[in-house]
């Protein structure tokens, strides 16, 4: 598995990914039925951002994720972060990799901290692994998510100093 700053040319290959994980609507706040338009420019057109790719041994991309700012300015020191794993790949350990090398970046790149906005309460896994690798919940704000198959849930307030 290698992991990389994705290029445009990396497309092909993660919109399947990114277009699975909104067309399930369970841990963004994206609209399902965004286009791949609308997609590819709130992926890989953050200001500031940098987008990254895991590619299997066989050359098949397996997951990305995404690192910026939390805020613009004086905000600009926290660190925003996505990440997606293609329904494929679950289970190996990819979400880990991808969480690990984007904190080393975020530090290497001199965010300080990094905070999540918008943890879906249902995601418990994503929660487990972001408590394993030492954020904290710092809030949760009730009823923010309207989950497809939940209703109205939780989204988590996630941080970490780097």
């Amino acid at each position: 598995m290698e992991i990389r700053v994705a290029t445009q040319e990396d497309w092909p290959g993660l919109w399947p990914i990114i277009e699975e994980v909104v067309r399930q609507g369970e841990t963004y706040c994206w609209p399902v039925d965004a286009t791949e338009e609308q997609c590819r420019a709130w992926w890989m057109g953050k200001a500031g951002g940098t987008v990254f790719v895991a590619v299997d041994d066989d050359g098949a991309v397996a997951g990305t994720a995404e690192l910026h700012p939390n805020q613009p300015a004086a905000g600009s020191h926290v660190a925003n972060a996505g990440f997606m794993v293609a329904s494929h790949a679950s289970g190996r350990g990819l979400g880990r990799a991808l969480a690990t090398h984007v904190i080393e970046a975020a530090a290497g790149q001199g965010f300080t901290a990094m905070q999540f906005n918008a943890v879906v309460s249902t995601n418990v896994h994503a929660i487990q692994l972001w408590q394993s690798l030492g954020f904290e919940v710092l809030t949760v704000i009730p009823q923010a998510f309207n989950h497809p198959v939940h209703g109205l849930v939780g989204l988590n307030v996630m941080h970490r100093v780097l």
